[in-house]
């Protein structure tokens, strides 16, 4: 069965010339271009591509906008963002708005069929010169995770959620930082509140998840 497929770019020369080279292959079937976001919204509409091939840049909503709305309402189809430029903030708006691919303009025409193969099959790739800014903005973002896992609770309830997750009980908490057993309990209520979970076992798996001993050790 054809792959069908439809291009969004504001530029009609780039239009042609990605038209021209895809109608040449035999799995692809041109069925409709746009040159602005609104346009390319209703077009997909009416003519249901299983693939649409858009420039991140377009006059007034941007492709990645228009991406959005494509797929909230159209979930079969599927959308590889086109640019000239790798810039981070466009990559990483066009992978929350849910697009399938992301390829540089400069790609070879081979690895541009590739592509449109693979995204028409479910798969999800992006051009390869990017995957060194999408791994980093992964590990910043496990960072900064790690980082705001503990930032709501004090020095002193660090200290008593270390003890938890050594299985130590309310009484030797008590006993081992000089407060009343009751305190020990405030203090552990109000890590559960702050941390949003609803019971002393949540909390501890929590701390455990996010390495709270290797924080202390740190600290």
């Amino acid at each position: 069965m054809s792959l069908k497929i439809m291009l969004v770019d504001d530029h009609e020369v780039m239009r042609l010339g990605l038209k021209t080279l895809l109608a040449r292959h035999p799995g692809f079937t041109i069925v409709g271009e746009a040159g602005t976001a609104n346009e390319a919204i209703a077009l997909v509409a009416q003519l249901k591509p299983d693939v649409v091939v858009m420039d991140i840049r377009l006059p007034g909503k941007s492709g990645s906008a228009a991406c959005r709305e494509i797929i909230a309402q159209h979930p079969a189809t599927k959308v590889i963002m086109f640019t000239s430029y790798a810039e981070d903030d466009l990559l990483f708006e066009a992978i929350a708005a849910g697009a399938s691919g992301f390829v540089l303009k400069q790609i070879g025409s081979a690895d541009l069929v590739n592509a449109l193969e693979r995204v028409g099959r479910g798969e999800s790739l992006i051009d390869p010169t990017l995957m060194h800014k999408v791994l980093a903005k992964v590990r910043q973002a496990a960072r900064q995770e790690e980082a705001d896992a503990f930032k709501k609770l004090s020095e002193q309830e660090m200290k008593i959620l270390a003890l938890m997750v050594e299985g130590k009980t309310n009484r030797e908490i008590a006993e081992r930082i000089f407060l009343s057993e009751r305190t020990v309990r405030n203090y552990i209520g109000a890590m559960i509140n702050k941390l949003e979970f609803s019971s002393r076992s949540q909390v501890i798996v929590y701390a455990v998840q996010h390495r709270i001993q290797d924080r202390l050790n740190q600290g």
